[in-house]
């Protein structure tokens, strides 16, 4: 698990030299850059490159993701060339063969570029990225899927951030989801979204992607418990253990379905389709076998629907 104690990041641009173009270079994180070019143009940057302060008198050599550079590129200081998507991993050694000194990546993200070659995009209304929340308490969960060719890529850095506060997040273990945990008082009317920013790359390619949200527009309560029937046809169940208490400000509405046996509970054929506040429902059907189908959702915000709970 890597964890992502997330900073604001106040990016400061510079003109470097390129044939034609303006082009902007943007430290990300320590050690990595970002040199964002148009797209659709044939891009030729000379990127300005330092080892160290501490290095000045030192005999400093060049190497890029590990191989000599040909012609060999030697000083503390230094300009390389990068060419299209043609970043990678340049590393500043002492001497040739020497002791490794110090450490920059290049990552190229083509401006005004609407296409996404990493991640999958779930729906046109959804975007990239999921996030979905249990509860009101702060706890939410973001997930993201690679494409089939981009399966490789490795998430960079995760940002959330809230009224220009962090919201410290952990990365899952294969680099598909984030779990963040807003300290906001769930009682507090939300004012503000949340951003949530992802940076992956692929290779040179660095890709951005944004997500920004209410709590309330994610949370799903999970799926009811102790679903029973009981007295012939009266079914009743719980609140989901996880659901915020007390139940008279953390209302929940159900939406109840009597199927066909044998059907799954998300069909649209239903013998019987309801939406009740109450945790008991009363059926009467003439059926010696149906299945009975009910799930949950936040009765103030209209938010996601928990999942099926079902009895036959």
């Amino acid at each position: 698990m890597i964890a992502l104690f997330l900073l604001v990041l106040y990016s400061t641009s510079c003109g470097v030299h390129s044939e034609g173009q303006h082009v902007h270079i943007e430290p990300l994180t320590d050690n990595v850059l970002v040199l964002k070019v148009l797209s659709g143009v044939d891009n030729k940057v000379y990127v300005p490159l330092t080892c160290g302060a501490a290095y000045q008198t030192q005999s400093v050599f060049w190497k890029k993701d590990g191989m000599e550079l040909d012609p060999p590129l030697q000083g503390n200081q230094v300009r390389v060339l990068v060419e299209q998507m043609d970043g990678g991993n340049y590393t500043c050694h002492l001497g040739p063969d020497g002791q490794y000194l110090n450490h920059t990546v290049i990552l190229v993200q083509m401006d005004s570029d609407n296409r996404s070659l990493i991640l999958e995009e779930m729906s046109p209304t959804e975007g990239h990225i999921h996030c979905s929340a249990p509860n009101y308490k702060g706890d939410f969960h973001c997930t993201w899927k690679r494409t089939q060719y981009r399966s490789h890529a490795a998430v960079l850095l995760v940002k959330a951030i809230r009224n220009f506060e962090q919201i410290p997040c952990q990365l899952d273990a294969d680099g598909s989801g984030v779990h963040c945990q807003d300290v906001n008082c769930p009682f507090r009317e939300e004012q503000l979204r949340i951003y949530l920013t992802v940076y992956i790359h692929s290779f040179s390619r660095l890709e951005v992607y944004t997500k920004v949200f209410y709590l309330r527009e994610i949370v799903k309560p999970s799926k009811l418990s102790n679903l029973h029937l009981s007295d012939g046809n009266v079914f009743s169940w719980n609140y989901p253990d996880s659901w915020e208490t007390p139940r008279t400000y953390f209302a929940l509405q159900f939406q109840v379905k009597v199927i066909n046996h044998g059907h799954p509970c998300n069909t649209e054929e239903n013998v019987l389709h309801n939406i009740t506040e109450d945790t008991t429902y009363k059926v009467d059907v003439q059926r010696k076998r149906y299945i009975f189908c009910v799930r949950a959702q936040d009765k103030y915000t209209n938010g996601p629907w928990s999942h099926w709970t079902h009895c036959t």
